[in-house]
């Protein structure tokens, strides 16, 4: 944990803050702290405190022994927790609070002003902590994408035409939560035939076919970690005007994962895929960003690879390379990989082939 909380208190220096007080599960998850929703973390300049409610305490007792714990009644009517921060800010002589923007009620943010401390809010800033990831991140990251590629490998021998997409799904969640997954990391995704034009497809009762295509995008949460894999397959051969599209996809996905590197801009690397597709013809049909952030984030993890992203690609950061064609009455193709920049140079975490996966 400590490692991380040199890493917050880098941010209270750039930041002109006295302390950061932090509410959400997603970075809770990070300084690997107790998550509860009665579990506020409070961190200033020289001390880290645990605030929560009687419920926890036994538990924090255990497993948060480097914390200080400061115990309030549970009422779901009261911010006591909001007042002992405050005894703290008037003790120390404190001025300045950060505040996750997307957690802070307005309650809170009253109770902070009234008692004269400026509050700061936060957002990408709090993003930003979290996207270069350490080495223990990174072997994280590895084994959940290992994992999902063994799940895909299973998930393929169920497919069958006649199944229906919501049976294929059921078997995505069985066999996932089957190897450990706490959960998935997002609904997910399967899509066939011309439902493939939705880049967004939920599964529906809709008859798995011969010849179309089979979108599975899913991914999985182990050890906080997520994963998320698209791939497209088919029983028997696809069609010539799907299978043009999927070649043209898979060469503008292997391209900009080449053009992954320390020191690119990530809008840059979106431009790679975006000009061999609009350069074929097929510009209008990728209606989204080439990639996000990979981690712990369940509320947005950087960076974003689109066509506005001005974030400096830099080593040890992990994103989705996912490029996509989706043509309205035809169909669409999407392959996505886990990327992670090591030593300078992006590197595809997935193992499983992007070579057409035809099922006899």
């Amino acid at each position: 944990m400590m490692q991380k909380v040199t890493k917050v208190r880098e941010l209270l220096g750039q930041k002109g803050l006295d302390a950061i007080w932090i509410k959400s599960k997603t970075m809770k998850k990070w300084l690997a702290t107790m998550t509860g929703s009665g579990c506020q973390i409070f961190i200033t300049r020289e001390d880290e405190y645990l605030i929560l409610d009687g419920r926890y305490l036994a538990e924090a007792k255990d497993k948060e022994p480097n914390l200080n714990i400061l115990l309030h009644e549970q009422n779901a009517n009261a911010i006591e927790y909001v007042y002992m921060m405050i005894n703290i800010f008037q003790k120390k002589g404190y001025q300045n609070l950060g505040v996750e923007a997307r957690d802070i009620s307005v309650k809170e943010y009253q109770a902070l002003l009234d008692a004269g401390i400026n509050v700061t809010l936060l957002d990408q800033e709090i993003v930003s902590l979290r996207m270069i990831k350490d080495e223990s991140e990174i072997a994280k990251l590895k084994e959940v994408v290992e994992l999902t590629d063994q799940i895909f490998l299973k998930v393929l021998s169920k497919v069958r035409p006649g199944m229906t997409e919501n049976e294929l799904s059921a078997w995505i969640q069985y066999y996932s939560i089957s190897a450990g997954a706490q959960k998935m990391s997002f609904d997910t995704i399967v899509a066939t035939g011309e439902r493939t034009a939705y880049p967004h497809g939920r599964p529906t009762n809709k008859i798995i076919k011969e010849h179309e295509p089979i979108m599975i995008d899913f991914g999985i949460q182990y050890d906080n970690y997520q994963s998320d894999m698209t791939r497209v397959c088919f029983i028997k051969k696809p069609t010539p005007e799907i299978k043009e599209v999927y070649n043209l996809v898979l060469e503008a996905q292997k391209k900009s994962i080449e053009s992954i590197k320390t020191g690119v801009l990530a809008k840059d690397v979106d431009s790679v895929a975006r000009n061999i597709i609009t350069d074929a013809g097929y510009g209008k049909y990728f209606n989204h960003g080439l990639g996000h952030g990979l981690g712990i984030g369940e509320d947005g993890e950087g960076p974003l690879l689109n066509k506005q992203s001005t974030t400096i690609l830099q080593n040890n950061m992990a994103m989705s390379c996912e490029p996509g064609v989706y043509i309205p009455g035809l169909g669409g193709i999407r392959i996505e990989d886990d990327v992670v920049i090591l030593n300078g140079i992006g590197m595809s975490l997935n193992k499983t082939t992007k070579d057409y996966i035809i099922l006899d």
